[in-house]
């Protein structure tokens, strides 16, 4: 089999995806190393968060919805008792607040209203279209925009550290979640703010993360691959 035939009959390609590097940019490096038409991802990664990104070549993108529809693990951080526009670092801390009345008992019990079925606002800085137009446009431009909330489910929330103001945590949730909305609501319930300050995804479905390879590890493997056929 040539080397291009393989990518256009389909090829699923787990990436550990680095930081300040977006989906896109995944998408298009390897779209024209190797030279296949239809390439996509399944499932965005914001730049500042890292992990498992599944890429789909050829006949595999007919796959891309139905991984879409999979769960995803993530692991992360909180920052409490700071705010900012955007919910994570991307924008300037907007607030400050005290964190000295926020102990375990009280985090454990915010915790546990995040879990099951319920309705959640997408961030005002997220591609979420709002009369034809994404959210973060309206944002960028400080326009105010109403962003209906969307259905999802949380499958299990673990709180894994507490180091305050540092709170480090593990989700499992379904397709659509905003794990940066997570962190506003979060922050919201325990009356101080809070932001995203780390994430990661490990898992969709049963693709595992540990199975990913690192972006400029799969680029060389490629280049290889299309000397060998060449």
């Amino acid at each position: 089999m040539g080397f291009l035939e393989k990518y256009n009959l389909g090829q699923t390609l787990l990436i550990d995806k680095d930081l300040d590097w977006t989906s896109f940019d995944v998408v298009k490096k390897l779209k024209f190393l190797i030279k296949c038409k239809k390439v996509g991802h399944a499932g965005t990664l914001d730049p500042l968060a890292t992990g498992l990104l599944i890429i789909c070549t050829g006949k595999n993108t007919k796959k891309i919805n139905d991984i879409q529809d999979l769960r995803k693990v993530y692991t992360g951080e909180f920052i409490i008792g700071k705010t900012t526009p955007s919910h994570d670092l991307e924008t300037e801390f907007a607030t400050y607040n005290e964190v000295i009345d926020i102990n375990e008992k009280k985090i454990e019990k915010v915790r546990k209203t995040f879990l099951g079925e319920q309705l959640q606002r997408p961030p005002k800085f997220s591609a979420v279209k709002v009369d034809g137009k994404r959210a973060y446009q309206y944002a960028r431009d400080n326009i105010d925009v109403e962003i209906k909330e969307k259905s999802i489910n949380i499958y299990d929330f673990k709180i894994t550290e507490v180091n305050m103001p540092n709170i480090s945590f593990e989700v499992t949730c379904s397709k659509g979640t905003y794990i940066r909305s997570i962190a506003r609501d979060f922050g919201d319930r325990l009356n101080c703010g809070a932001v995203l300050s780390k994430l990661r995804r490990t898992k969709i479905g049963e693709y595992d993360v540990k199975n990913a390879s690192r972006i400029d590890i799969l680029v060389e493997k490629i280049k290889e691959e299309k000397i060998e056929n060449s």
